[in-house]
């Protein structure tokens, strides 16, 4: 796995203190049987092969809990901030899964200004096989840097966005949380993070850490990189 990098970004947010997530070494561990073959649907409906996303190349997977969710949605909207560059540099792919229906992948995409590689696992077949958490742990996660909305904003936001949407519903399992993994190449995992709530994601700079990728400014200010 590469070293942290040493570039940083000037007013980045300092996550808070969080629980120590599994880390391998450089090789991994293989991944669970079976788990790569599990299917994923992409924003058309077509099936992906899950191990085919990082076969030859290391992956960030962030599996969210659903779309309405105000937490994923202000998380990916910060993931949607990394260049594109930045991870063609460390040949990193970054994939979002979801669990609702695929239908809701592009509106979600828009909303978020999202448009690195994402999929849904309806069934919640990989969130199961991975090992995700189904419930809410009651237990402080820290101040996130991610998360803008208050609890009480954000829901309503949440309710908002189910009522005037075109098919009402959560877009996946509210009990379902997420996690973040590091994948690949090859059937192998060499990190992973598995929330216990949902303020309870891994602060994005810490992952980009572990892959190589420069930190970035997810506050208002101008993301500078110092080098």
């Amino acid at each position: 796995m590469a070293a942290p990098v040493t570039r940083q970004v000037r007013g980045g947010a300092v996550p808070g203190p969080r629980p120590p997530p599994v880390a391998v070494g450089p090789e991994g561990l293989p991944l669970a049987a079976g788990v790569a073959e599990l299917p994923l649907l992409d924003a058309r409906g077509r099936r992906v092969q899950f191990g085919a996303l990082f076969r030859e190349r290391r992956a960030v997977v962030v599996l969210v809990r659903h779309f309405l969710c105000y937490v994923c949605k202000e998380y990916v909207e910060d993931l949607a901030k990394i260049p594109k560059s930045f991870l063609e540099e460390a040949d990193i792919t970054l994939i979002v899964i979801g669990q609702s229906s695929y239908h809701h992948i592009e509106p979600f995409c828009k909303l978020t200004g999202y448009s690195h590689e994402i999929y849904v696992d309806p069934e919640r077949e990989i969130y199961k096989r991975l090992g995700m958490k189904r419930g809410e742990e009651i237990a402080s996660s820290g101040q996130s840097p991610h998360v803008k909305s208050n609890l009480l904003s954000g829901s309503l936001q949440s309710l908002w966005r189910a009522v005037t949407g075109p098919l009402f519903d959560f877009q996946g399992d509210p009990a379902q949380q997420g996690g973040t993994l590091i994948l690949g190449p090859g059937n192998n995992i060499h990190f992973i993070h598995r929330d216990r709530n949902r303020l309870d994601h891994k602060p994005i700079n810490s992952v980009l850490q572990l892959v190589g990728v420069p930190h970035m400014n997810f506050t208002s200010g101008p993301s500078i990189i110092h080098v």
